[in-house]
């Protein structure tokens, strides 16, 4: 086991930003923490780092408490980015790779590596304040990885990044995961945490309301999806017993049903209607059980 948080809260005065959460983040695994803006993602990150004390309960990294100590072993990407704006991308690199110990040599190999690796070469002398945004967070996430942590905190990495970016930095991330590095990012993009995690937790109000591996946590949820596209109308369906939602899609239909069970009443209540191209059953999505977990008062 690599980091554990065991009843860990943190008030703010009378405000509870993190109230009891326990859990164990496996060693070399992508973990992914899912919330809405104020459910306490960012405060856990700064508590695990030790920017910020908590209030009760205690947080170890392989038994021991993480501090400045262990900083070159970790790396971490703020949700609220702090470059220094006048410095050049190389400078600011030197600068932030020696702080974690590293080499002025080693540091230009692993930038100029990274540099090539983002399409990014031609930023190497430029001030940060030239780089549009998705480069900014190119070049911060790189001053997160720089120095090889093994553990790497990322607070909503993907944020404010086109579709091309977003997958150069979602296959860094899995490839500095199969390197032995411990990943723990947050997001409140469902497909990201499900394409990319095999635990997570689901926080509401400083709350875990959901936590364990990805296929647990579908396999308890129970319900099941169907997608159906057919040539005629499917309305009808929804009033099969067990059809818990109905949503009309351009193609047909998408529904929610309680058990594997219904699938066959559904199927069966098909035949002989006309034709049907697609009879899909599909697990649960994450964003189905956050929906579900979190409800009306996600915002």
């Amino acid at each position: 086991m690599t980091l554990q948080l065991d009843h860990v809260s943190k008030k703010f005065g009378s405000f509870t930003a993190v109230d009891d959460l326990s859990i164990v983040i496996p060693e070399k695994q992508i973990f992914g923490f899912l919330g809405a803006n104020g459910a306490g993602k960012t405060t856990t990150f700064r508590m695990i780092l030790g920017l910020m004390d908590n209030s009760s309960g205690s947080i170890t990294w392989h038994n021991e408490s993480i501090d400045y100590s262990k900083s070159h072993l970790i790396g971490y990407l703020p949700e609220e980015r702090g470059l220094y704006p006048k410095l050049t991308v190389k400078d600011q690199l030197i600068y932030l790779g020696k702080l974690r110990g590293m080499s002025k040599n080693d540091i230009l190999t692993e930038l100029d590596r990274w540099l090539e690796r983002f399409n990014a070469t031609e930023y190497r002398n430029k001030k940060v304040e030239e780089l549009s945004k998705g480069n900014q967070q190119k070049i911060q996430f790189i001053s997160a990885v720089i120095h090889k942590p093994r553990l790497l905190i990322l607070d909503e990495p993907f944020s404010g990044l086109d579709p091309v970016n977003v997958e150069l930095l979602k296959q860094a991330v899995v490839e500095l995961k199969e390197a032995g590095t411990s990943i723990v990012f947050s997001s409140h993009r469902m497909e990201h945490v499900e394409e990319l995690c095999e635990h997570l937790c689901i926080l509401h109000k400083g709350k875990p309301v959901v936590h364990g591996s990805l296929k647990d946590v579908k396999r308890s949820f129970g319900k099941k999806n169907i997608v159906i596209h057919a040539d005629f109308d499917l309305t009808y369906l929804n009033d099969i017993n067990g059809v818990m939602k109905y949503k009309a899609v351009t193609e047909g239909c998408e529904l929610q049903i309680e058990s594997e069970s219904v699938a066959s009443k559904v199927f069966e209540a098909l035949a002989g209607r006309g034709f049907v191209r697609t009879f899909d059953l599909e697990e649960p999505t994450l964003n189905d059980i956050f929906i579900e977990k979190v409800g009306a008062s996600y915002e």
